[in-house]
């Protein structure tokens, strides 16, 4: 057997400083070298937002900060730089790295809207350069996934009974990494758990699993293997009933849990249709609970609510580690302000569509009698109306804000999209929400623009 190790593609502490991309180190070995070194600020956001959404669901600061706390460059990550050829004064910076800069940032489960950023870092320009890639990744999957979790939640909280929601999705997803991301981000949006054992040890997400078709097709008959399996798991059976006909199955399910005397905790659905289905196998079963499984998502499930189906839960898979639907947020991390002379000088670009707004921000949220009303991104320090979002993380490179629990972060995201107006929470065709620019801010935008085209542009 060979001994040497596999390149799995885990991510570990002595590789996390390679997360980035190779023009991040080039800006780097250049700023360095010319000696430009002065703070600098980005900020992490999207332009717009996905198609049917009303809202993002922001998620991954947690992994932010689990980030930052470990990135560092060991002997591996400064060998394999050295052969890309990278100069011995930025391996000696590298080798000492160590953040030293402020964060600020959105916390997790808050609604968030486009060109509000999410995270600003603010840094001498070479450490601040380096987060992008690393940055963007941890907050831009997470929050997409969150996202798509909620609305499923609200569609329940409106239509349903509380049922429960299960990741069933660590399968489908994009790698290991997605899948436990997943797992994680999906209970910020309001899932019960994951099926998932890694998700469930990383983050202390509960876990939950019933049985596979595989399981029934073993045994010679559809009752042998339920009554192998109620034998193991008693009262905590959930038997999977569609292997071959579906109201047989529920039947037969209730006769062997009442043969063996247990209670039947449920039976899963899992094929054909499930709203049709479910109305016959909810009075066979009695007590036991319905779940649901199979091509679940926020529409999915409304449609079943509205063909009457009957079901205490529901497991949706790929399309939530996937959100099939709209499978990115298109999060960017912009240069905003640079220090000369001491002082932050906003800094924006020209580029067609993708113009943005300069400088260091704030945003603040008004809030009426009814709920949210609107957002103002203003400049930083800029006084006016509403609760200020961004948060504190870092100063002077030290973490000084303790991040809640995954159960307080579930409770915000739930008074968070519970108190948009009902239009911006649609599934299909959502209001835009209100989000005001401070005349502040679409002031300094307009003379920065102005100046810069008068330099740059004929």
């Amino acid at each position: 057997m060979s001994t040497t190790p596999m390149a799995f593609g885990h991510i570990t502490p002595e590789t996390l400083g390679l997360f980035t991309d190779l023009y991040e180190i080039r800006m780097m070995e250049g700023y360095l070298a010319a000696d430009h070194t002065a703070e600098a600020t980005f900020s992490l956001f999207f332009r717009k937002l996905p198609p049917h959404r009303g809202y993002v669901v922001a998620a991954g600061l947690e992994q932010v900060i689990a980030a930052l706390e470990d990135l560092s460059f060991g002997e591996r990550a400064l060998s394999y730089l050295a052969a890309q050829d990278v100069g011995e004064e930025l391996l000696s910076f590298l080798e000492d790295f160590s953040f030293s800069g402020e964060v600020r940032a959105i916390p997790e489960g808050t609604v968030v809207f486009p060109n509000e950023p999410m995270v600003e870092v603010t840094a001498p320009i070479a450490e601040a350069q380096l987060l992008e890639t690393l940055l963007i990744n941890q907050i831009a999957f997470p929050s997409l996934i969150a996202t798509k979790a909620a609305r499923m939640r609200d569609v329940i909280d409106r239509k349903g009974n509380d049922q429960t929601l299960v990741d069933f999705g660590s399968r489908r997803a994009h790698g290991t990494d997605a899948g436990i991301k997943a797992g994680r981000a999906a209970y910020v949006g309001g899932f019960d758990g994951t099926s998932n054992l890694a998700a469930g040890e990383a983050f202390d997400v509960p876990v939950y699993g019933t049985m596979a078709h595989s399981w029934v097709q073993s045994f010679p008959t559809e009752r042998a293997a339920f009554e192998a399996f109620v034998d193991v798991f008693g009262d905590d059976s959930v038997l999977l009933i569609d292997t071959y006909d579906t109201v047989n199955g529920a039947e037969t399910a209730v006769e062997v849990a009442e043969e063996a005397g247990v209670d039947l905790a449920g039976v899963r659905l899992d094929s054909g249709d499930l709203a049709a289905l479910s109305q016959e196998v909810a009075p066979i079963v009695g007590d036991a609970d319905v779940f649901i499984s199979s091509g679940m998502d926020e529409y999915a499930i409304a449609d079943f609510f509205e063909d009457g189906g009957v079901g205490d839960g529901f497991g949706p898979g790929t399309a939530l580690v996937t959100s099939t639907d709209a499978p990115k947020l298109e999060g960017v991390y912009k240069l905003v302000a640079v220090e000369e002379d001491g002082e932050f000088v906003p800094s924006m670009k020209l580029s067609t569509g993708k113009v943005s707004y300069p400088g260091q921000k704030s945003v603040r949220r008004i809030e009426g009698a009814d709920g949210f009303e609107s957002d103002v991104l203003a400049a930083r320090g800029e006084s006016g109306p509403g609760e200020e979002l961004l948060v504190t993380v870092y100063e002077g490179g030290e973490l000084v804000y303790t991040p809640p629990d995954l159960d307080a972060i579930r409770e915000r995201r739930a008074e968070q999209v519970g108190a948009l107006p009902s239009g911006v929470r649609k599934i299909r065709d959502p209001a835009e929400y209100p989000v005001e620019v401070s005349d502040d801010l679409e002031a300094t935008t307009d003379s920065l623009q102005s100046d810069l085209e008068d330099r740059y542009l004929d």
